[in-house]
C-alpha cells in the first residue's frame, strides 16, 4: 500500500488553503478494527523540560544525565530502562533562535554513548556522532548556537556505532523545540508534544531483544526492530482533552527506530504546517500523515462541536517491508491515542494565515557537483561503515545535488548529519515547494533528489539509513566538508 509522500511534495498532492483554515469535523465514532495493545490507557503527559541554569541572556544551559532507571511502562513491571534525567522520553531542550546551548551531559550507562542533535545545524564536534563517545562514568559539554531560521521540532538520541538501535530502545530518546518570536501560527493555539515509539516486552514486562539466529532476528535484521506495544510520551493510548471547536498545535516525532506510522484521526483531517526543519511556506490539507524513523511534523487539528465524544489517532497499515520478512501483523491498525472532547462552551475558531514564513529555496542550478547514493541491503554504494574511512569529500560552502536511488524491495529512511536539505524531484517528477528536510523517506525501488548547501562547519559527517538496525549493522558513510 503506497501513501501520500510524507511532506506531499509532489504538484497536486496537497489542499492549500487561502485565507484561514476551517478544519471539516465528521462523525467520530471509535473504528472496529484497532489491533488489540498491552497497557492501560492514561491521561496524556508532556514530557518535563530542561531546567536552564543560567541567568545570562539568550543563553540556555542544561544538565542530562543517561542512566540506569525503573519505569511502569506495561504490565508486569517495573522496567529496567535506560533514561535521560530518569524519564522516557527525556526532558524536552526547549530553545529560541538565537540562543548559546550548553548541555552538560554524564554517562552513568555501562557502555559508551552519544547525545546526537538530530536535526540540529551545529560544529561537528557537538553533533554526538559516533566519532565523539563518552566512556561509562565519563562527561562532556556539548555547546552550539541555534541559528535564525531554524524554528522548528528537533530531537536527541545516542549514536554510538553498532549500539544506537539498543540504546534508543531501552528509552534514550527526548525531544527538541527551537521557537521563533517572529512564528506566524496564533499563540492562542494550545501546543502540544507528541514522542512517538514502539517496543516488545517479555512476560515480566522487560524490553525484550530477538534471540540471535531466530526468526524474529532475522525479521528485524531485515526490515529494523519493531515492536508490539506503541507508545505517546511514554504511555499506552493516552487521552488527550481538547475543547470543542478548538485548534491544537501538534509537533509530532518519530522516535522509533524502525516503524513508520501512516497517522489518521478518525472523522478528521490535519492540517499540515511544517516539518523536520519547521514551518512551510503554506499550510496544507491532508487527510493523512506519513511519518518514518526520523522524522518530524507538525500539525493542526480542530475538535469536533459535540462534547464528550471522541476521536482515534491510528498508525494505518504501511507496507514498508521486504516481503519475504514482512511482520505478521503489519496489515493491523493501531491506536496511538484517543482524543476526547471536553464539556463547556465551543472555542471560537482561530484563523490560520495562508502563508506561514518564507523559505529560502536552494537553487539546483547554483550546485557546483552531484553526488549518487545506492540504497541496498545494509550497504550504501555498495559499502560498509568503517569508521577509518571517509566515503565522500565535499568543499565548505558547496551547494550539491545529491541523488538517493533505493534498490531493494523496502523503504529506507535516509539522514544527513549537520546540514539540512531541500528535496527537489522525486522519481523524476518536480517537487513544488521548498521544505527542510534532515530524514526523508526513500520508498522501494525508487529515486529522489535533494539539494544541499554545507556552509558554516566542516568535519566529518554521517549519512545513514534511520531504521536503527540497518545503521548499526553498517549501512552509513563518512563525509567529510573540508575548507577550501
Amino acid at each position: 500500500m503506497r501513501s501520500p509522500s510524507p511532506e506531499c511534495e509532489r504538484a497536486g498532492d496537497c489542499l492549500r488553503i487561502a485565507g484561514f483554515i476551517a478544519l471539516c469535523t465528521l462523525s467520530c465514532a471509535l473504528p472496529s478494527d484497532l489491533a488489540a495493545q498491552e497497557g492501560a490507557p492514561g491521561a496524556f503527559l508532556e514530557p518535563p523540560t530542561l531546567e536552564n541554569l543560567s541567568s545570562e541572556p539568550n543563553t540556555v544551559e542544561v544538565e542530562l544525565t543517561a542512566a540506569p532507571a525503573r519505569l511502569s511502562l506495561v504490565p508486569g513491571g517495573p522496567t529496567e530502562v535506560w533514561a535521560y534525567n530518569g524519564t522516557v522520553p527525556g526532558p524536552t531542550l526547549e530553545v529560541s533562535e538565537g540562543d548559546r546551548v550548553i548541555v552538560h551531559f554524564r554517562n552513568e550507562l555501562a557502555y559508551p554513548t552519544t547525545v546526537h542533535w538530530h536535526g540540529i545545524h551545529l560544529p561537528f564536534t557537538a553533533d554526538g556522532s559516533p566519532f565523539h563517545p563518552v566512556a561509562p562514568g565519563e562527561s562532556f559539554v556539548y555547546e552550539f548556537t541555534i541559528h535564525p531560521g531554524t524554528a522548528g521540532t528537533y530531537w536527541y538520541h545516542p549514536h554510538p556505532h553498532h549500539d544506537t538501535g539498543r540504546q534508543v530502545a531501552m528509552g534514550l530518546h527526548g525531544a527538541i523545540i527551537v521557537r521563533d518570536p517572529g512564528d506566524a501560527l496564533p499563540e492562542t493555539l494550545s501546543e502540544r508534544l507528541l514522542v512517538l515509539s514502539d517496543n516488545r516486552f517479555d512476560r515480566d514486562g522487560q524490553i525484550a531483544f530477538a534471540e540471535p539466529g531466530s526468526r524474529q532476528a532475522r525479521i528485524d535484521e531485515e526490515n529494523g526492530r519493531e515492536g508490539e506495544v506503541l507508545f505517546l510520551n511514554g504511555r499506552v493510548t493516552p487521552e488527550l482533552a481538547i475543547a470543542s471547536g478548538e485548534i491544537q498545535r501538534w509537533r509530532v516525532i518519530n522516535a522509533s527506530g524502525a516503524r513508520t506510522y501512516r497517522l489518521a484521526l478518525s472523522g478528521h483531517s490535519f492540517v499540515h504546517v511544517g516539518s523536520d526543519g519547521g514551518l512551510f511556506e503554506h499550510p496544507r490539507e491532508v487527510g493523512e500523515i506519513l511519518l518514518a524513523a526520523g522524522e518530524r511534523v507538525e500539525l493542526l487539528v480542530r475538535a469536533g462541536e459535540d462534547p464528550g465524544s471522541t476521536a482515534v489517532l491510528r498508525s494505518l497499515p504501511y507496507d514498508r517491508y521486504l516481503p519475504q520478512t514482512r511482520p505478521a501483523d503489519w496489515t493491523d491498525t493501531l491506536a496511538v491515542a484517543t482524543l476526547r472532547y471536553s464539556d463547556g462552551a465551543p472555542v471560537d475558531a482561530v484563523a490560520i494565515p495562508e502563508r506561514l514564513r518564507s523559505v529560502r529555496a536552494l537553487d539546483p542550478a547554483t550546485a557546483t557537483g552531484e553526488r549518487r547514493m545506492t540504497l541496498t541491503k545494509n550497504r550504501i554504494n555498495g559499502r560498509m561503515m568503517q569508521m577509518d574511512r571517509i566515503d565522500e569529500v565535499a568543499e565548505l560552502g558547496a551547494t550539491e545535488i545529491w541523488e538517493i536511488e533505493n534498490l531493494v524491495g523496502m523503504d529506507h529512511s535516509f539522514h544527513l548529519h549537520g546540514f539540512p536539505f531541500q528535496v527537489v524531484e522525486r522519481d523524476g517528477e518536480p517537487v513544488s515547494e521548498p521544505v527542510w528536510k534532515d530524514v526523508v523517506n526513500v520508498p522501494k525501488r525508487s529515486t529522489l533528489r535533494f539539494v544541499v548547501r554545507f556552509d558554516r562547519y566542516p568535519g566529518k559527517w554521517m549519512f545513514h539509513c534511520h531504521i536503527l538496525d540497518h545503521e548499526d549493522a553498517g549501512m552509513m558513510g563518512v563525509l567529510e566538508v573540508r575548507e577550501p
